[in-house]
């Protein structure tokens, strides 16, 4: 950005934070900035300034000058891709986790559904702290057969877990895939699942993190 705006006084403001290794397919910042931007032309530098793997694909002037890119209501879908059962083609390892144990998944999908809708997810956040508010809700969580995001050193069969919501807590869904995957090994079952989500139980936190190449911020929708 500092190439693209040299000698002028600017402030960008992102739409959320992801973790080293998350891509991400639809993201959003906001930008604030001394001088008058010629939309168009700032698209075309900022392309050829930025790496290969970052590509803006239009920039709009916002009329509305209360407008905060943090505060105003959006909903995120995350998509998390995996596979289990065979070791992958080692380009696999930046878009899709695979998993070496055999996967039930018709269990983890029983699973998944569960997350949905307003829980306690104190035990799904890394270091919380007591201002940490994580009663949230989760509009959907679901595993379905990936036919979205493919390419041909990809396994032949890989799936993707699906989690919409306003917002989520730091790790939220790396650790709800760690949990979906270790029912998937059989290590936990369905009462833990719902134990986890209630805070009067007697659950320590769960350590069992997903790693971060295979989570993706696939779409921001504002409201």
């Amino acid at each position: 950005m500092k190439f693209v705006c040299k000698g002028i006084r600017f402030k960008t403001v992102g739409v959320g934070r992801t973790d080293a290794k998350v891509s991400s397919t639809d993201y959003y910042f906001q930008l604030f900035i001394d001088e008058k931007l010629d939309e168009d032309f700032f698209v075309k530098d900022f392309n050829i300034n930025s790496p290969s793997d970052i590509r803006v694909l239009s920039a709009q002037r916002i009329s509305d000058e209360s407008f905060n890119i943090i505060q105003h209501p959006k909903t995120k879908e995350y998509r998390y891709y995996f596979s289990f059962g065979q070791k992958n083609h080692p380009y696999c390892a930046a878009m899709l986790t695979g998993y070496l144990d055999d996967l039930d998944i018709e269990t983890m999908k029983i699973g998944a559904l569960l997350f949905e809708g307003f829980h306690n997810f104190k035990r799904y956040c890394t270091k919380p702290s007591a201002e940490t508010k994580v009663e949230r809700t989760i509009e959907v969580c679901k595993i379905e057969e990936n036919t979205t995001l493919t390419a041909s050193f990809f396994p032949k069969k890989s799936y993707v877990l699906i989690i919409k919501g306003e917002g989520f807590l730091r790790n939220q869904i790396r650790l709800i895939m760690g949990a979906l995957a270790e029912l998937g090994k059989g290590n936990y079952d369905l009462q833990f699942i719902k134990d986890s989500l209630n805070p009067e139980t007697d659950i320590d936190f769960l350590k069992t993190i997903a790693p971060a190449s295979g989570l993706h911020l696939h779409k921001v929708d504002f409201k």
